[in-house]
């Protein structure tokens, strides 16, 4: 299986659509970490308030063990104090789920920006990159199977006569040579056909 063409020309092509489509996905790809790293920075403030939280919580928590052990008022002293370390672990629990749902749009749209672009440049390159792999093979195979020039110059006289103009007309015209077997003739016309498919006889 070839995967790029002997003639320089078309060569060039399929290395610089190649290098295009290999240089979109990359681009692609940093700019979704890039846009990921921006959105996990909004996480920031969570994290802010699940510190605040925590730190509230266990020091409420703390005081209120401590107020545990005064004589007579103890147990009444730790109540209040054990209800405001809640709001301190519900803040804590808030500044997680703001983490959470910012780690989550980040996944999402960093798939997204991944995704996208990527699939868009597959069908616009790998298409055509298969098609001539394909063409390429089976050029390749009638040339080298019994009466493959012949099949080769009778494609090439099926199709557009543009590349015909180069070659001096023999006489008759192209067809009447071909029927005739002017192997000089099948000769030059399979090689346009060859040259068509972006390879050399």
């Amino acid at each position: 299986m070839r995967l790029y063409a002997q003639t320089p020309a078309r060569r060039c092509r399929q290395v610089l659509a190649d290098l295009i489509a290999a240089t979109l996905i990359y681009a692609a790809v940093k700019l979704a970490l890039a846009v990921r790293d921006a959105i996990m920075r909004l996480a920031d403030p969570g994290r802010k308030a699940e510190d605040a939280g925590t730190s509230l919580s266990d020091g409420l928590v703390d005081a209120g063990d401590a107020a545990s052990k005064v004589p007579f008022v103890g147990d009444q002293l730790k109540k209040p104090l054990r209800s405001a370390a809640e709001a301190g672990t519900g803040l804590a629990d808030a500044g997680r789920s703001l983490q959470d749902t910012v780690g989550q749009v980040a996944t999402l749209t960093t798939v997204a920006l991944i995704v996208i672009p990527t699939v868009f440049v597959l069908l616009l390159w790998l298409p055509p990159r298969l098609r001539w792999i394909r063409r390429s093979a089976v050029t390749r195979r009638i040339a080298a199977g019994a009466g493959g020039a012949d099949l080769l110059a009778l494609r090439v006289l099926a199709g557009p006569p543009r590349e015909l103009a180069a070659l001096p007309t023999p006489p008759g015209g192209f067809a009447a040579a071909w029927r005739r077997g002017d192997e000089q003739v099948i000769a030059d016309l399979a090689a346009i056909g060859l040259r068509q498919a972006g390879l050399r006889s």
